[in-house]
């Protein structure tokens, strides 16, 4: 096994092997990364070979800690890790931890971190990086639920998860008139979610409307924004990212506290899921709940009442001595 650090004449390589990977996301593409800034992060993307050829992608930044350098897989997506073929065992799982260990140690890291992508990122789960993490001596940085919804060929079976008081509300956001479609009003829409976490939260979106308009021009395919009106006004949405060909994350969901009454999320949610199934989609993931362990029991109970159900997230690390 030998590593090779990425550059740009090996861009067709990396994405190509990530588009036939096991578990490649969204977050691993290169143009992902591209909406980024230059001087953002210190990429250090790593690509695995043995005798045959290229096995595993590591997409990774190199990040200042408490005055020590870390290397993250990566600062600038929700989970990172491993790219893997379908066909990884227990064996190569061993030889890729060894040699990017190996690689963090010679390069003078301090540590090593990754979020994993849950299961439902992938074509056939399996769990050999994190046992060979865990066989290494590297543990839980922390463990955070997202909150993931079967999306099912049959429409009604998705609406048979919901709680009885959300298809109360879905059917009364019918009735006032409220109408789901997509759209590209991004303007519209991050005007909605700003003010509402500002208003709820005190805090500024993870993106500004500039990289979610750049997101959308560098990967069209792959992010949507799905928006209930009324009046054709927007009044909430939902900014998906279409992660693979398996999972869709809800990256932002956001409504105007103003008509929160007529109970628009719950509509919206139904479309996406009919959406979803038509496009052959397996899982929604609603996104997290829980923040360094504390669960918002607010947030879960509205996801909850869609039909989700709570799987880990894991963070992963291994201090380097």
């Amino acid at each position: 096994m030998r590593i090779s650090e990425y550059t740009n004449s090996l861009r067709d390589n990396w994405n190509n092997f990530l588009k036939n990977s096991n578990n490649g996301t969204i977050f691993a593409h290169q143009s992902f990364f591209d909406y980024h800034p230059p001087e953002r992060f210190k990429h250090r993307h790593l690509m695995f070979y043995d005798a045959k050829g290229l096995v595993a992608l590591f997409p990774c930044a190199e990040v200042e800690r408490d005055g020590e350098k870390i290397l993250v897989s990566h600062p600038g997506a929700s989970f990172g890790g491993f790219v893997l073929r379908e066909k990884t065992g227990i064996s190569e799982a061993l030889s890729l931890v060894d040699e990017l260990l190996r690689f963090a140690k010679d390069k003078n890291y301090s540590g090593v971190e990754m979020t994993l992508p849950p299961w439902i990122y992938y074509k056939f789960p399996e769990n050999h990086i994190d046992f060979a993490l865990f066989n290494k001596g590297a543990g839980h940085r922390k463990r955070e639920l997202t909150a993931v919804v079967p999306i099912y060929d049959d429409f009604e079976k998705n609406i048979s998860l919901f709680r009885p008081t959300a298809r109360t509300a879905m059917r009364k956001a019918q009735k006032n008139g409220i109408e789901i479609r997509q759209s590209e009003d991004f303007v519209a829409f991050y005007r909605i979610l700003e003010k509402n976490l500002s208003m709820r939260h005190g805090v500024a979106p993870t993106h500004t409307i500039d990289e979610i308009i750049r997101l959308k021009e560098l990967l069209p395919e792959n992010i949507e924004l799905i928006s209930a009106f009324l009046d054709d006004k927007m009044i909430a949405g939902t900014l998906l990212f279409i992660c693979n060909e398996r999972t869709i994350l809800a990256f932002y969901i956001s409504q105007d506290y103003e008509h929160q009454n007529l109970r628009p999320l719950n509509l919206l949610f139904a479309e996406v899921i009919r959406w979803a199934s038509k496009k052959k989609f397996r899982w929604l993931d609603f996104g997290t709940y829980t923040l360094n362990n504390v669960p918002n029991l607010g947030l879960a109970r509205f996801k909850e009442s869609l039909g989700a159900k709570g799987i880990f997230r894991d963070t992963l690390f291994y201090p380097i001595s």
